[in-house]
């Protein structure tokens, strides 16, 4: 029996097998995937442009032959030739599926852009910039006493400014005696000034005063995402701040399915530190324009990645991450010329600085995160947990701090979710459900409206309800449970159980119904029980992790918990302890640090006292690998119950007593802990 051909399309997550010979196009529609186009199917707009990934994705459980798309046509080869396609692309309404693929929707495809909820938190920050402007007055040369034009600017900073020993490299000899002679031998340089006592390096020059200002990038390249801010390093304002889709994730949407997609396909890491590094360079041209500055201005840019992204950013292999003892390349703190990773958009000269990691699995991000929010100088015990594919657990006082990480996986970011979606337009984010209707009401990104509201419809727009993203779902399953729809297992009753039409057979398990749209030809959004269970395995990971680092603090509450990270600010704390993602504390003692991250990397660009301090304290920072501890498995099968098997979580029930609800699975019935008990057959 002939098996029609499976695509999976990327990032969605959304996949579906059609017949050979489907155009992408018509699969992408078919399977309600976000792919832009406005021609018609003639290959005339571009808009749906895609880019096939081949090779082996265990993952998705396909390996992708090199002829598993149509071969280029006559108007694919028409429109490369007048308007040129990206290598590696192709038109979606003229390639057709012919075997099993993978293919990537880029952010310039999707009718819905991602938003990438990364902005850059206020934080008054300490100015001790690596790089600074020095306007100096340089000796003419003079035949009697005969020096090199260099050498005279050196002395000039060594005895203006204190600046000793100044080195710089050819290019920027090139540009010195122009810039001498235009300005009457009076220039301002930027000099980068290292923080670990290498000799200061001049990493431009002007003619005269400069006054148009001197820019650094903070970038925080996440599994998912990758953020930049682009600040002002002398006065230390966020001129801009932006992201883009990782286009890494076509190859895997978690850690470790990069790592073996690195494993089984033979150059794959090369692979993906060419797509990373083009990506962080896109970036950094799009906030140049953004804020409307030179891109030649942005001298420095710092990083901080997860150890897997640090590795391929660096275009290291990241094969030895994928098995223990989880060794890094390198752990220590790197500076670098930031053209070395890839970087053309902006100076030629620019330095970049990535921050150091804490261990094989809690990395230059986490650094970042402990950098913003000084656990060490807690006097109360602080849980600070940065939610995202991988989420990065920190708990801390002054007397010691411990990390961790835990792969809760890419269904808190609405992938693996069956409307889920990346954040975009039209998806829904916020979730209520009425405990006595049992009827919904939701709110999308891009509408302040609530779907209740009069002028909602309008107020979304054409584009209409799109699908649900993490935000969306985490509230979505934690409604349920407050309403009665949902037992502590994670069971949805049935119409009948819970008196709710919503509740809707699917196979043998049932589905809530959020949103249904089919009459005009919009989507039947429902939370189904494999969306429970892909929420339950994430947040039993992360629950687990921090469960694991109070083990080793030998205590049973935390004191308070950050939320770090794009969910920590779109993530009400009811919902997160409802589900049963963190610990339980009172609710006014769940606070949100934003994008934690992003920050430690903008106090690491404008100050170098801080880069010294986060490489002394990674030192101190005690580590915990969840994947050889014991005790981990068994925190996550406790931690499978919503919110919990056997804690107790008594400042939940002061505010949010839960239902005690519990309904029948086939045979099964279920106690009051959410384990489902077995009737042995006769």
């Amino acid at each position: 029996m002939s098996t029609d051909p499976l695509v999976v399309f990327t990032p969605s997550g959304k996949r579906g097998r059609f017949p050979a010979g489907t155009p992408v196009l018509t699969a992408a529609r078919r399977l309600g995937v976000d792919l832009d186009s406005v021609c018609g199917g003639r290959g005339i707009c571009s808009k749906c442009q895609v880019a096939p990934a081949y090779g082996a994705f265990p993952k998705h459980g396909v390996t992708v032959a090199e002829d598993a798309l149509s071969p280029w046509n006559a108007v694919e080869e028409r429109y490369d030739s007048k308007r040129g396609l990206k290598p590696g692309r192709r038109l979606g309404c003229q390639a057709q599926i012919l075997r099993d693929v993978v293919i990537d929707v880029p952010p310039e495809s999707q009718v819905h852009r991602q938003v990438v909820r990364k902005s850059a938190a206020v934080r008054a920050i300490e100015m001790d910039p690596a790089t600074r402007l020095h306007l100096v007055e340089v000796a003419e040369p003079d035949m009697h006493e005969p020096s090199g034009d260099f050498e005279r600017l050196a002395a000039a900073l060594e005895a203006q400014w204190g600046i000793a020993g100044v080195t710089c490299d050819l290019s920027l000899l090139a540009r010195l005696q122009p810039a001498l002679r235009k300005g009457g031998w009076q220039v301002t340089v930027a000099v980068h000034s290292p923080h670990r006592g290498a000799a200061p390096r001049v990493l431009e020059i002007w003619p005269g005063l400069h006054e148009g200002g001197l820019y650094g990038l903070a970038i925080d390249v996440g599994s998912t995402t990758i953020a930049a801010h682009l600040t002002d390093l002398d006065t230390g304002e966020v001129r801009a701040s932006s992201g883009i889709m990782n286009p890494q994730i076509r190859f895997g949407e978690d850690l470790m399915s990069r790592v073996s997609y690195a494993m089984m396909n033979p150059g794959g890491e090369a692979e993906m530190t060419a797509a990373v590094r083009e990506a962080i360079d896109t970036l950094a041209t799009e906030i140049a324009a953004e804020a409307a500055i030179d891109p030649g201005l942005i001298v420095e840019t710092v990083f901080v990645c997860n150890p897997v992204m640090h590795h391929l950013l660096l275009g290291i292999d990241p094969v030895e991450l994928g098995q223990a003892p989880f060794a890094l390349a390198t752990s220590e703190s790197l500076e670098l010329e930031a053209r070395d990773l890839g970087l053309g958009a902006i100076n030629p000269r620019a330095r970049a600085y990535v921050l150091p990691c804490i261990a094989g699995h809690v990395g230059a991000d986490a650094a970042a995160v402990a950098l913003s929010e000084e656990p060490w100088n807690s006097s109360d015990l602080a849980l600070i947990v940065d939610v995202g594919t991988n989420a990065e657990i920190l708990l801390g006082d002054t007397s010691r701090v411990l990390a961790c990480s835990s792969p809760t996986g890419p269904a808190f970011e609405g992938a693996q979710i069956s409307a889920g979606q990346r954040a975009a337009p039209g998806a829904i984010e916020a979730v209520r459900i009425d405990p006595e209707t049992k009827e919904p009401r939701f709110r999308v990104i891009g509408c302040a409206l609530w779907s209740d509201e009069e002028g909602f419809a309008e107020a979304v727009g054409p584009g209409g309800v799109t699908g649900i993203c993490g935000s969306g779902i985490i509230e979505a399953v934690a409604e349920l449970r407050m309403a009665g729809l949902m037992d502590a297992s994670g069971l949805i009753g049935s119409a009948e159980q819970t008196g709710s039409p919503r509740c809707v057979p699917e196979g043998r398990t049932h589905a809530y119904l959020l949103h249904d749209a089919t009459a005009e030809g919009g989507p039947r959004i429902t939370v189904t029980q494999g969306d429970i269970r892909a929420i339950q395995l994430a947040k039993s990971a992360l629950y687990a992790g921090a469960r694991l680092l109070m083990d080793q603090r030998g205590v049973d509450r935390v004191d308070r918990v950050v939320l770090a990270g794009a969910f920590g600010a779109h993530i009400s704390p009811l919902h997160a302890m409802v589900l049963g993602m963190i610990p339980d504390v009172p609710l006014d003692k769940v606070t949100s640090a934003g994008n934690a991250a992003g920050t430690g990397a903008r106090i690491a660009l404008l100050n170098r006292g801080a880069r010294a301090e986060i490489e002394r304290r990674v030192r101190e920072i005690v580590k915990v690998e969840t994947a050889i501890e014991p005790r981990f498995q068994e925190h996550f099968v406790a931690a499978n119950a919503i919110p919990h098997a056997t804690a107790a979580f008594p400042e939940l029930a002061r505010v949010a007593p839960l239902p005690r609800v519990a309904f029948n699975a086939g045979s099964g019935t279920e106690d009051e802990g959410g384990r489902r008990r077995r009737r042995r057959r006769a």
